[in-house]
């Protein structure tokens, strides 16, 4: 095997002196440093690269630098997908995002890790993991994503919610390591309810005491 196929195994591979995976990482690096170097008022030119950063996408893909994805090929995301300044994937595996994913600012996913044996880590061994995540799931800022985790649907992460066990659809997750705080209810759902905003008249349409 190829040390990128051992990469895509999940396997131990060397990722210290492989000349193919090293050309892989420039080439992404290249683009993300073109794109973070846009202004920002050229969204025509950011779609442009981004398109060729992303492996695959949906509709409508959306990012504010600066960014930072190696081997972009690995990233697939849906539609409507956004992610905030300072967004890292280290996407040595599979990243996956469903439709109508959001990411706040300074959000890590990492496929990444490296063995517990000093002398395989001192080599420059390193194992990758996929990273799941499925529809409508928001990310608060400062999340931390580690390799092989699973993420339902209908998911929102509270800010700094550090993510290194897999987690259901349909609930709050928080802490370090993140954990299902409560399920997503209607009163949720219901907070910022379009029926006190009055679009047409412009305001709420209950004065606000």
């Amino acid at each position: 095997m190829t040390e990128k196929e051992k990469m895509m195994a999940g396997q131990l591979y060397d990722a210290a002196h492989d000349a193919e995976t090293d050309r892989d990482h420039l080439y992404y690096y290249d683009l993300c440093h073109d794109f973070n170097h846009c202004r920002p008022s050229e969204r025509e030119k950011q779609f442009e690269i981004l398109d060729k950063i992303l492996g695959k996408h949906g509709k409508d893909p959306m990012a504010f630098g600066p960014i930072e994805i190696d081997l972009g090929y690995n990233v697939e995301v849906g539609d409507y997908f956004f992610m905030n300044h300072g967004t890292v994937m280290l996407a040595t595996n599979k990243i996956r995002f469903g439709d109508n994913c959001l990411i706040a600012p300074h959000c890590t996913f990492s496929c990444a890790g490296h063995p517990f044996n000093t002398e395989e880590r001192i080599a420059g061994l390193e194992y990758a993991y996929p990273i799941t995540v499925g529809d409508n799931v928001w990310f608060g800022m400062g999340c931390q994503v580690c390799p092989g985790v699973t993420i339902g649907s209908n998911v929102i992460f509270a800010a700094g919610s550090v993510v290194c066990h897999d987690i259901p659809d349909g609930v709050i997750a928080a802490g370090n390591p993140a954990k299902p705080v409560r399920k997503l209810t209607q009163k949720d759902f219901d907070r910022y309810h379009e029926s006190e905003y009055d679009f047409e008249a412009g305001h709420l349409k209950k004065e606000m005491k």
